[in-house]
């Protein structure tokens, strides 16, 4: 079917295509347990990356949890307040990998040219994690950028620091700041490498207002259990956010209001995963700027 209906497509998407077809044939066994009988019994396990876990893997969890057929859950360490809602919930993998992506018993994996998943649901994230801690005179703006290895090569979607001081510049009058750029040892690593860009000094120098994630946790008002626990309390209360493609973008888009992502690359931009799919993790504004230019004209126009 995919080299019929597909064949003239570069190879790197196609197999997606592949994929969407044998993650739809692979649900066809559940049919009876699913609507039918409904018996506890799914025991989900992911130790893939982070976009694709709160792209497919949570909100199909979430699904079950509804649907009266979740049992068990298994996921990264750094995930328990993620599957909240999970009735047994266990940390078991130390790293993510690229092979742990590839689980078919998902509606989806990675990327699809069809995004009407019946097996899917939003995670309440939102709701479950907004508190009266970390809520400031000014609304919240978070600034949530990364720095990594992309495809096997040097970083090529971020925010630099010259892009930064116009982001900051621009709205400091209108917004309380708060910059996140998780460091290695808060966070579940996978195959990218993470690299320093030195902007956490500038910033304490040039926008000392500008609140850091990582103070944040040092100080720990709310207690939470680790680092991505305290990025939910924080995101809970900000409905204006400014992120990178992958897992920081996701993330960003489970809170509503307005996530404006910078991708400059990637299979998301052929499937269109920035408007068909990351609205509807809670109905947020998705802006894609595909280059520095369109995020100075984003951030002009909509923020």
């Amino acid at each position: 079917m995919v080299v019929l209906f597909y064949g003239k497509l570069p190879d790197d998407v196609r197999y997606y295509y592949r994929d969407t077809y044998y993650c739809q044939l692979m649900q066809l066994k559940y049919l009876l347990r699913d609507y039918v009988f409904k018996p506890r019994y799914k025991e989900l396990s992911f130790s893939g990356e982070f976009a694709p876990e709160l792209q497919f893997a949570l909100p199909f969890a979430y699904w079950h949890y509804k649907n009266g057929t979740l049992k068990s859950t298994k996921a990264a360490k750094f995930t328990k307040e993620l599957y909240f809602f999970s009735p047994d919930h266990e940390e078991s993998f130390e790293t993510r990998s690229n092979e742990g992506n590839y689980n078919y018993e998902m509606p989806r994996i990675l990327y699809s040219q069809n995004y009407n998943m019946k097996k899917w649901l939003p995670v309440p994230l939102k709701e479950v994690y907004a508190n009266n801690i970390y809520v400031y005179d000014k609304p919240a703006l978070m600034i949530a950028n990364r720095y990594n290895m992309e495809w096997d090569g040097p970083p090529i979607s971020f925010y630099s620091i010259e892009a930064l001081d116009f982001i900051i510049s621009r709205l400091r009058d209108k917004y309380t700041i708060i910059y996140n750029r998780p460091r290695p040892q808060n966070i579940t690593m996978d195959n990218s490498d993470i690299y320093d860009m030195d902007e956490f000094e500038w910033l304490k120098k040039t926008y000392p207002e500008v609140i850091l994630m990582e103070d944040l946790f040092r100080e720990n008002a709310a207690k939470a259990r680790n680092f991505n626990h305290l990025q939910l309390m924080v995101y809970a209360n900000a409905d204006k956010f400014i992120s990178i493609h992958g897992g920081t973008a996701t993330l960003a888009s489970y809170f509503g209001g307005t996530n404006l992502i910078l991708s400059k690359r990637g299979p998301e931009h052929h499937f269109k995963c920035y408007s068909k799919l990351y609205p509807k993790f809670s109905g947020a504004t998705i802006l894609h700027a595909k280059t520095d230019a369109q995020v100075r004209e984003y951030v002009e126009q909509y923020f």
